[in-house]
């Protein structure tokens, strides 16, 4: 039996960077007392998130964020600090990625020995394209925990984004996000929110129906205009929340054997490998978008 310790971080990450770093250095300590091997931390957790949600496709919501985050290389100060946090553990990191004159939403999965993953956002929402350009790929990758894949808030809520890293042979996701609480008709308790539940919602089905283990990272507190849910939490390939933080800062931690889990998940319903791709249609909704 080989146990892996698995954890997601609910916490408030703003512009300062050097914060930043002091932050995930603490996160990054206590986890390996505990063992942990992969660590995940939220979206924007390097330089912080927008400060304001753009306009929707409503046209609500349209004013501008007062500054943006900053823009950092794969090959710079940042993520070798990260690096050298991390050591053999890997670490999970949300940050702003900087390709010529394009800036990208980004996750990335980076050890002692350099990045193991970089996953750049594909699915924008609210006006976040103004600012972030669109990832173009969905793929899984090797890490000592395994082979795992990365996905960035909004992307949850596209089954075909977990299934794709499914499909390429994930056995962990780690999806990390700024997820906010709703601006119309929100509710005064954060754990009572609507956005709330449906973060939740789809941590769980994602990880049930691709029957892989789950890892959801997010931001808490609040930063400029947004206020931001937490519920960071490890999921169970059968749809079970292992941990979770609630709306509060902290740490989600879980101690798996994956091997195990994951084999007996699958043992009597596979459910990718009882999928009848041949029958399935892709279809728009171009009434509902367009109307």
């Amino acid at each position: 039996m080989t146990t892996t310790h698995l954890a997601a971080v609910a916490d408030s990450f703003g512009r300062d960077v050097e914060q930043n770093l002091a932050q995930i250095e603490t996160y990054v300590q206590a986890a390996r007392g505990q063992g942990v091997s992969l660590l995940a931390f939220p979206e924007a957790c390097l330089g912080g998130y927008l400060s304001v949600l753009g306009s929707g496709r409503d046209g609500t919501h349209a004013e501008a964020p007062d500054d943006l985050p900053p823009a950092m290389d794969l090959d710079g100060p940042e993520l070798r600090r990260v690096g050298e946090l991390a050591g053999d553990m890997t670490v999970v990191v949300g940050l702003c990625e900087a390709d010529g004159t394009e800036r990208y939403n980004s996750a990335a999965a980076v050890t002692g020995d350099g990045v193991l993953g970089v996953y750049r956002k594909v699915h924008q929402p609210l006006g976040e394209s103004l600012y972030y350009g669109a990832g173009e790929q969905i793929l899984a990758f090797e890490s000592p925990v395994g082979r795992m894949g990365l996905l960035v808030c909004y992307d949850k809520a596209f089954p075909e984004a977990a299934r794709a890293l499914a499909l390429d042979d994930a056995r962990v996701v780690a999806c990390i996000s700024a997820w906010p609480a709703s601006r119309t008709a929100g509710a005064g308790d954060v754990a009572q929110d609507r956005w709330t539940h449906r973060f939740n919602i789809f941590d769980q089905a994602r990880a049930l129906e691709n029957q892989v283990v789950w890892l959801a990272a997010n931001q808490t507190g609040t930063f400029g205009s947004l206020r931001f849910v937490g519920n960071a939490k490890v999921v169970g390939p059968g749809g079970d929340v292992l941990d979770t933080t609630g709306t509060a800062p902290g740490m989600a931690l879980a101690s798996l054997d994956l091997d195990d889990v994951l084999g007996t998940a699958r043992r009597s319903m596979f459910h990718l490998g009882d999928r009848r791709p041949e029958l399935y249609r892709a279809t728009e909704l171009v009434g509902a978008r367009r109307a």
